[in-house]
């Protein structure tokens, strides 16, 4: 390898001392580290600096130190690109981590020698058309979500399927899910988990004033299509980042991208078990 990223979580400075001594170990093996620019003065590695647009440029492998928020950060970072993302969990509640802050010492000469897996992710692409901010093509590991901007008002949404009309949704907001995000804010709008083994899109209403309330799941070829309906502001993220606002007759079309995230594994692992692990199952 000649160039391996390090993305600490901003605001964590177990994270930022990870990461400083992490770059001092690739210098010393004669491989260049890079750190968002951003985040940089927070560790000490403001000489290996590097603007958003430019830090995915070469890059054989990015570390994400943090919690899932900051694994999604480092996908929006690196994405289309095909550079594995290893995690390490400075967090909370992870999903998406590898391996704990004090294992990467032990790891860091196997990863940059190559011995690792990747798992493929897949990927929701969301094509905005409209005249505000929220236009252009987005990407999202997680989800993108659809919601009012303020409080005791709700959403109307025109919904297509596969460019045909399904219904109009009267709600908080929508989240369109991918596998991996099914145990993020879809989860917690009462949506399924489904395993990141497969691919597909997943509807979740947020909030609904309809009889028509569940989630619903479509293939990976298919895609989904909203139109507001009224002049009733919504807001649109991806990944948690607010990618603009929309209005009447603004419509955001969601389906699986060409290309994965490519997200390191160091050794086999079980979803079902680290679902059991996180939600604290006990056995039977």
């Amino acid at each position: 390898m000649h160039v391996v990223g390090l993305v600490p979580h901003i605001d964590r400075p177990e994270a930022h001392a990870i990461a400083k001594r992490a770059a001092e170990w690739l210098r010393a093996q004669g491989i260049e580290p890079r750190v968002p620019r951003e985040v940089a003065s927070e560790c000490g590695l403001d000489d290996y600096a590097a603007t958003d647009s430019t830090f995915a440029e070469g890059l054989d492998l990015v570390v994400s130190i943090g919690g899932d928020g900051t694994m999604l950060h480092t996908v929006q970072l690196v994405y289309p690109r095909p550079v594995p993302i290893l995690g390490v969990n400075v967090g909370q509640l992870a999903y998406l981590s590898e391996i704990e802050p004090g294992e990467l010492d032990e790891w860091l000469p196997k990863l940059v020698d190559g011995q690792f897996e990747v798992s493929e992710r897949m990927v929701l692409a969301v094509e905005v058309t409209s005249t505000g901010s929220a236009a252009g093509t987005w990407y999202a590991l997680n989800e993108t979500v659809l919601e009012k901007q303020r409080s005791g008002h709700m959403i109307r949404l025109d919904v297509t399927i596969n460019g045909t009309p399904f219904t109009s949704y009267a709600a908080d907001g929508v989240i369109v899910a991918t596998p991996t995000g099914t145990t993020a804010y879809s989860f917690s709008a009462r949506g399924p988990i489904v395993s990141p083994r497969m691919r597909c899109l997943l509807l979740t209403p947020v909030s609904p004033h309809m009889l028509f309330d569940r989630s619903l799941v479509l293939g990976d070829e298919e895609s989904l299509a909203f139109v507001v309906s009224d002049d009733r502001s919504v807001t649109l993220t991806a990944d948690g980042l607010t990618r603009g606002e929309l209005a009447a007759g603004d419509r955001v079309t969601c389906r699986a991208a060409p290309e994965p995230a490519r997200i390191v594994t160091l050794a086999p692992r079980d979803f079902h078990q680290i679902l059991k692990a996180k939600f604290g199952l006990a056995d039977r």
